[in-house]
């Protein structure tokens, strides 16, 4: 059986979309004071980046790298978005683990204090997924 690789580029960036929606749901919801809520959509949000990073992987261990093809002004701030979006990446991983961990495990002060700073990161890279994909796939194409 052959796999159509092609539905993964937008798979991967409806699922960052799906977790920039959730996170800013759910930031919502604990400055209302729902934490239950706050905690379901955080968890979802959660599960959608980690569906996200397994897609990912998958489609560029099969496809490899795919090269931006856009000229001029344009090419920096892509590459400027691109690099500050990787290096994020990276950095929020063990982030959002360490702050999952410590609500989970009702270390909610500690929990705060790295969530102040995991939450804006987090949506950072979550919304410029969305932009590299418009912008490797779509705009420039």
């Amino acid at each position: 059986m052959q796999i159509d690789y092609s539905i993964f580029p937008p798979l991967d960036a409806s699922l960052n979309g799906t977790t920039a929606i959730l996170l800013l749901i759910g930031h919502r919801f604990i400055k209302h004071g729902a934490v239950a809520r706050h905690r379901a959509t955080m968890i979802a949000a959660f599960t959608t980046s980690s569906i996200f990073l397994a897609c990912y992987l998958y489609y560029h261990f099969h496809v490899g790298s795919v090269h931006f093809r856009g000229a001029g002004w344009v090419r920096p701030l892509y590459f400027s978005i691109l690099i500050s979006h990787t290096v994020l990446a990276a950095v929020v991983v063990p982030m959002i683990l360490t702050t999952l961990t410590l609500a989970l495990t009702d270390k909610f002060d500690r929990h705060r204090r790295l969530a102040r700073w995991t939450y804006p990161i987090w949506m950072y890279v979550s919304v410029t997924g969305v932009i590299v994909y418009l912008m490797l796939y779509k705009l420039f194409i």
